[in-house]
């Protein structure tokens, strides 16, 4: 069988113009799909942000809640209630709005403002320059140096400026996990100067963060915020929330599967057309191989093997180049979304082995059906 494979592999390479067609149409196709999945994972994960940098556990809310950025505001008796529940070691408020920042040019910026609970700071991001403790002075705000940053004109400590025709004064500089997705700054400040500064509706707590006692203490919990009208989520149960929205409820997750789609069609149609040709070109030398003795099975693994080799190599080369595209469009782009996951890959590779398996279906009934005679009479 070694030898077998071998005739194969020299098969397929002798053919320069024809392997490299076969492994360019599946370089791009996988390219594609890669690209495009990479780029929705990028943006879902963007999309929680906020809560993968608070990094609470527990996240009650208003059941209307669909994205982190449109919260709803709760009285302040769900906070209390929330707090009395058994399993509760804690619980705080977080405050999420938008505000309107004047920088000294003149120009106005959007930004988002988190407003952390003033007893405890929770959830409050690493610092990179100042203390966490300077956010407690005179008009304090702490700036995220992400990919939005220079919107805000890269302040350092002591920059200030007017937000929501409030004094505003840069303390400290932070890093978090992962940047914004709506293309707007981010500032931290305590929860009470955020609801003194911001415009608001009636009720002012955005979200209740909450440690449970133990992680067992999380249905009991959930089941008690269900009683008083809202709804508490996980971390990973808040992110799956979000990104369910932008999938199923916008046309985001309808573009990217159309697109994803597309490069596989194409995909599939470049590299079955170009294998089928292959098979075509080399009909002769299968049914000399055939006329000499070899078995079914063998020119079976023959085709298998050629089409699973040009399918992987493709898939490696497809996604090494996606890799160094989003490497450089990263080193150009400041706020460029796309990040490779292991389900993009599965992805990718599952369709990858079905071009492959198209590819070689065809390839083998055209094989099977070939007589010796027919070849040598020719």
């Amino acid at each position: 069988m070694r030898c077998i494979l071998r005739l194969a592999f020299k098969l397929l390479v002798n053919d320069s113009a024809k392997f490299t067609a076969l492994l360019i149409g599946i370089t791009f196709a996988v390219f594609l799909m890669v690209e495009m999945t990479s780029m929705f994972a990028g943006i879902l994960n963007r999309s929680s942000s906020t809560v993968i940098n608070v990094g609470a556990k527990v996240w009650v809310m208003d059941p209307a809640v669909q994205t982190i950025a449109s919260s709803i505001g709760m009285p302040d008796y769900v906070l209390d209630a929330v707090r009395s529940i058994d399993g509760v070691k804690y619980a705080v408020p977080l405050y999420s709005g938008a505000a309107l920042v004047k920088l000294h040019d003149g120009t106005y910026q959007a930004a988002t403002v988190i407003g952390l609970d003033d007893t405890t700071l929770y959830g409050w991001p690493k610092m990179k320059t100042g203390r966490i403790e300077d956010i407690f002075a005179e008009d304090g705000f702490i700036a995220v140096q992400d990919a939005e940053f220079y919107k805000l004109g890269s302040p350092a400590p002591g920059t200030d400026f007017e937000l929501n025709d409030h004094r505003a004064v840069v303390v400290g500089i932070a890093a978090v996990a992962s940047g914004s997705l709506f293309g707007t700054p981010t500032l931290y400040t305590t929860y009470r100067r955020a609801i003194q500064d911001v415009p608001s509706t009636r009720y002012t707590t955005s979200y209740i963060l909450v440690e449970p006692k133990s992680t067992a203490d999380i249905a009991h919990i959930k089941a008690q915020v269900a009683a008083l009208g809202y709804v508490a989520y996980t971390k990973d149960e808040f992110m799956q929330h979000i990104a369910d929205f932008y999938k199923y409820q916008t046309s985001l997750g309808t573009n990217i599967l159309l697109m994803t789609v597309i490069s596989f069609v194409v995909g599939l149609s470049i590299s079955g057309q170009t294998f089928y040709t292959f098979i075509l070109e080399n009909l002769e030398k299968f049914g000399a191989l055939k006329a000499i003795g070899a078995k079914r099975r063998e020119l079976v693994a023959m085709i298998l093997f050629q089409a699973a080799f040009t399918a992987l190599t493709g898939y490696g080369l497809g996604v090494g180049l996606c890799a160094a595209s989003i490497s450089l469009a990263r080193l150009r782009i400041r706020d460029y979304a796309a990040m490779i996951t292991y389900g993009n890959l599965a992805i990718a590779f599952a369709m990858v082995v079905v071009i492959a398996a198209l590819s070689s279906y065809l390839g083998v009934r055209r094989v099977l059906r070939i007589e010796p005679f027919d070849i040598f009479r020719g």
